[in-house]
């Protein structure tokens, strides 16, 4: 059985999605509708740039939703992509609008509207340099739960993403998190902080998440053809009520990935299909499972050999 993953915030580079863009007219349509709703160009940053305007909270989530719905759409529609073949719909953060979208469950313009302000909600939480993230390598989970619990913080200081074995990123007060890192130095542990405006899925973030509860409420969600993963239970969930609210607890909740792909392989999930910019995700996946078949696609060469 196989599973659909889409990517989030990180995946990001000028001119992705511009091989679909310029050979099909469905993918033209869908970066227009995007620039239609959105009241600007956000084609133009996707496609040309500059990288400073795209790594922008809030056009950066925007930006990986339409580049992953083009994908899919063409996938779809134009290359016979089966989607009785998938059994999951997954999305890393920001990418489970973009498994809502897919999974026929939420309309892309209510996704575009919502991550837009889910963006700029993110941002105004925290005042620019006031918040930091941190990449731990080669720690596990468990370490380094052990190691914010144990220290003396000045702030915010908590497990954001539990990407995959190996690879956990805190979040947190500036100071807090720069005080981890030269623990972190000190016991010759890697570690390296990330170039990000905002301390994403901590509890710095429960300002933008009664912002998006607001937001969220009144869009309809149908109900799921599809069971899309939660982030933060990490287990199928198709109930559109609870879907809304685990979208806003997300906000300033940690990621659970690793947990995520370990629960899709234990219910019978042997191949999983990136689908949109870049090819985080699959390399998450094989940290995590071994011997997993992962495929990734955002290039029309990719779509030809990896989906059937």
């Amino acid at each position: 059985m196989k599973a659909l993953l889409f990517p989030g915030q990180g995946s990001q580079v000028v001119g992705m999605g511009s091989e679909f863009y310029k050979n099909f007219d469905l993918a033209k349509n869908i970066f227009e509708q995007a620039d239609d709703i959105l009241n600007f160009k956000i084609s133009k940053i996707i496609l040309e740039g500059p990288e400073s305007e795209l790594k922008l909270t809030q056009n950066t989530q925007p930006a990986i939703l339409t580049v992953s719905c083009a994908i899919y759409n063409i996938l779809q529609k134009e290359m016979g992509m089966n989607t009785k073949n998938f059994k999951y719909f997954a999305g890393h953060s920001l990418g489970e609008y973009s498994a809502l979208v897919c999974s026929g469950s939420l309309k892309f313009k209510d996704a575009l509207f919502l991550l837009r302000e889910r963006g700029k909600a993110m941002q105004d939480a925290v005042p620019v340099g006031k918040g930091a993230m941190l990449a731990i390598l080669g720690s596990t989970i468990d370490e380094v739960n052990q190691l914010i619990t144990k220290f003396n913080k000045n702030g915010v200081c908590e497990i954001a993403n539990d990407n995959s074995d190996g690879q956990t990123i805190v979040s947190g007060n500036k100071e807090s998190v720069t005080d981890l890192l030269n623990i972190l130095k000190e016991k010759k542990k890697k570690a390296i902080l990330l170039p990000v405006s905002a301390p994403f899925h901590c509890s710095l973030m429960k300002d933008a998440a009664k912002k998006m509860k607001e937001k969220i409420e009144p869009v309809n969600f149908e109900k799921l053809n599809f069971e899309i993963i939660s982030n933060v239970t990490a287990l199928p969930e198709n109930d559109p009520k609870k879907i809304k609210t685990l979208l806003v607890e997300q906000i300033y909740t940690k990621v659970r990935w690793r947990e995520s792909i370990i629960n899709m392989s234990k219910n019978g999930i042997n191949e999983f299909i990136e689908i949109g910019p870049g090819k985080v995700l699959s390399g998450l996946v094989k940290r995590i499972i071994k011997d997993a078949n992962t495929k990734s696609v955002n290039s029309i060469e990719e779509a030809k050999n990896n989906i059937k």
